[in-house]
């Protein structure tokens, strides 16, 4: 991939040829789309009425309140199909492109709670393969109901806390997620969250998962299996400015991150005219390997002999596909798969 094996060494900012495919304009639009015009319309679109329309503040305040007394994202969300379905997803996942690889089928009568590695600096993949189904995942795993965790601070914004339940998103408390179980649904988490985008790199496979047993723990409660899932090429969408342990940088990340939830990698990927500088990633396929299921017993008070058990297990599962599928989708890597942290 010429866009991204270059990206390090250029020395001049390279445009986008006039002549580019109708094909290619539409999938950078959906990306663009995704990543900056839905969030800005959705925060921003409250404020917009409030100032040009008054006569909907009434209504807005009613909303705003309603919002703090709305369990929906605590209690198993409120999915709608068209839209993780709609043809829109299609032109965002072919941007990279991106692909969902099954190695065993899973069975529709049981409960799955994946794990997604690593992060990467937004985990793309996921928007692709497990939030929307451009990749296929309805067909790939047919009637296997899906959320996928994130923080609790998303849905306190107005407007896109709707929109992302509509993707499949919900609250990633303990109680929650068990809510959703419980309502007949699987789940998934990236695993690494906040603390392993600050690892995302070209070219590197850090995973903050040594320590990180609290989603084994989850799964036992729920009587769910766990499924290890590894997604080739998150980590090469951005550059990200280095921030090794002990800098100001990173000492700056790990508080912001404490104290928000969310950490703040400074990053660098292209733009909409241009492919050298910008927020959009770069066009570097996407590959998502669903690993094998490890089944558990369900316990209420799983010990922590067995959560260390089942948690050796997925690592050794995460592993083996990793081994299997590196050199096919990752043959330019600069290392393995780690454990860091």
């Amino acid at each position: 991939n010429a866009e991204y094996m270059g990206h390090n060494v250029r020395k001049m900012v390279r445009f986008a040829p006039i002549n580019i495919p109708l094909s290619r304009r539409l999938q950078t639009a959906a990306v663009c789309t995704a990543l900056l015009g839905f969030p800005s319309i959705c925060i921003s679109s409250v404020f917009i009425l409030w100032w040009f329309i008054p006569l909907m503040r009434p209504v807005l305040i009613i909303y705003l309140i309603w919002i703090f007394f709305d369990k929906t994202p605590f209690s198993g969300g409120r999915a709608v199909l068209w839209i993780r379905t709609a043809t829109f997803w299609k032109y965002f996942a072919a941007y990279f492109p991106a692909q969902l690889v099954r190695t065993k089928e899973l069975d529709p009568s049981k409960r799955y709670l994946l794990g997604i590695h690593p992060h990467g600096i937004i985990s793309l993949a996921a928007w692709c393969s497990f939030l929307s189904h451009a990749t296929g995942f309805n067909e790939l795993f047919p009637g296997i109901d899906l959320r996928v965790l994130t923080v609790s601070s998303n849905f306190y914004l107005p407007v896109w806390r709707e929109f992302i339940q509509a993707m499949g998103l919900i609250d990633a408390q303990f109680r929650s997620a068990l809510a959703a179980f419980k309502k007949g649904s699987s789940v998934a988490i990236v695993v690494g969250g906040a603390a392993e985008a600050l690892n995302a790199r070209p070219g590197t496979n850090d995973l903050t998962l040594a320590r990180r047993k609290g989603f084994v723990k989850l799964a036992m409660k729920a009587g769910a299996s766990l499924v290890p899932v590894f997604s080739f090429g998150e980590n090469d969408l951005y550059d990200q400015v280095p921030n090794p342990k002990g800098s100001w940088l990173r000492t700056f990340q790990d508080r912001t991150k404490r104290f928000f939830g969310y950490s703040l990698p400074l990053f660098k990927g292209r733009g909409i005219f241009q492919y050298d500088f910008g927020v959009l990633p770069y066009r570097t396929p996407l590959a998502t390997i669903v690993g094998n299921p490890i089944d558990m017993p369900q316990s209420d008070a799983p010990a922590d002999e067995d959560i260390d058990k089942y948690h050796k297990l997925y690592v050794e599962e995460l592993q083996r596909i990793y081994d299997l599928y590196k050199d096919k989708f990752d043959p330019h890597r600069k290392s393995d798969l780690r454990l860091v942290d």
